[in-house]
């Protein structure tokens, strides 16, 4: 068994490792991009720790944020409230609830394999559409390999390992959010002590989240950059589905760049559908500062042209109707979603001069 300062050592060593990707990305023209780049890594292990080590226990979940404000993975959603828990398809469990009046709300089990191929396998999806819900909004959700004779379920599979709950606003403030819980049915009474070999166990599972997380996102950039330059194009959905996006959006990425006096038009009609947003990011595809800046806008924020049509303008001083800033970037990644739609307009891009 490896002693304290050996588990400790060898963290360190696979931490520094696992940062390589990302501070020798070509995509980093900046020291914008690589002070982000060094903060991207420390919030993918902060991410890390809670997944692999606070909350790493099956037997015993509870929910935690692995993508929020000041810690992001993948293209987050600022308008998403995002819940995780670790999950095992050797238990069974029992989401509760109360259902609040947040316009979507989204349960999917998943097989998490970030740290080895950067996939998230679906394994079970429920939208609350789908649930029975309590005249007094009161909610449960069985969790579980088998179809229980009644109620609602979300199906596990052998090697499911993550839940995760999605919570979708279009206006924060007029919103109330869903309160969600979640125990195991047929675990254990209390948790084992920690020892050593599971701290070690979980200590070097953070590494490699870091490592296979950044890589996959770093090869989406590229792969954006070089094919939807300054364009929202559509792509196979199956790449985003097999990260672990919802399989009720269809996603259209793209690549952006700007001159400090351009302005990208982005403009679309809106189809029937749960919602829309468009969101722009740093080239890590973390969604830029929405706590301090406009970098996003929805279904619910947006002023819509007489046809109901709705036009964007993303620059880096206000500009127009629907002005998302750009927070001091001058590239990075961007995303559009359909959620809930039949059809999935193509949003038509345009740089100009800011007059």
């Amino acid at each position: 068994m490896k002693s304290a300062p050996d588990i400790w050592r060898n963290f360190c060593g696979e931490l520094e490792a696992a940062g390589q990707d990302v501070l020798t990305s070509g995509l980093i023209s900046s020291e914008l991009d690589a002070a982000e780049g060094v903060r991207y890594l420390s919030r993918l292990m902060r991410i890390g720790l809670e997944m692999h080590l606070e909350n790493a226990n099956p037997a015993f979940p509870s929910f935690y944020q692995a993508s929020h404000a000041t810690a992001k993975i993948g293209a987050d959603n600022p308008d998403n409230y995002y819940q995780n828990a670790t999950i095992s398809g050797g238990f069974s469990y029992l989401i509760s609830g109360q259902r609040g009046t947040v316009p979507i709300l989204s349960f999917g089990t998943k097989a998490n394999r970030y740290a080895v191929d950067g996939s998230m396998a679906s394994t079970g999806e429920l939208d609350i559409r789908e649930v029975d819900v309590m005249a007094d909004g009161r909610f449960e959700i069985i969790v579980s390999r088998e179809k229980p004779p009644k109620g609602n379920w979300l199906p596990l599979s052998h090697d499911s390992s993550i839940l995760i709950v999605r919570q979708t606003f279009f206006n924060r403030n007029a919103e109330e959010a869903a309160i969600v819980k979640i125990q195991a049915l047929d675990g254990p009474d209390k948790p084992e002590v920690l020892s050593l070999e599971r701290l070690g166990k979980g200590l070097s599972s953070v590494p490699a989240f870091i490592k296979g997380t950044s890589s996959i996102f770093l090869n989406w950039a590229e792969t954006f950059k070089a094919r939807n330059f300054n364009s929202l194009n559509p792509m196979d959905q199956q790449m985003f589905v097999k990260a672990g996006g919802d399989p009720m959006i269809h996603y259209l990425h793209g690549w952006w760049s700007l001159e400090a006096d351009e302005v990208m038009e982005i403009k679309t009609e809106i189809p029937e559908c749960e919602g829309w947003n468009f969101q722009l990011n740093n080239m890590w595809m973390e969604s830029l500062d929405y706590r301090h800046h406009s970098v996003h806008m929805n279904n619910g924020l947006a002023e819509y042209n007489p046809d109901g049509s709705v036009t964007i303008n993303v620059s880096s001083k206000s500009f127009g109707k629907n002005w998302i800033d750009s927070a001091g970037h001058d590239c990075g990644t961007m995303l559009w979603r359909w959620t809930g739609a039949r059809k999935f307009p193509t949003p038509k891009l345009k740089i100009q001069k800011r007059r």
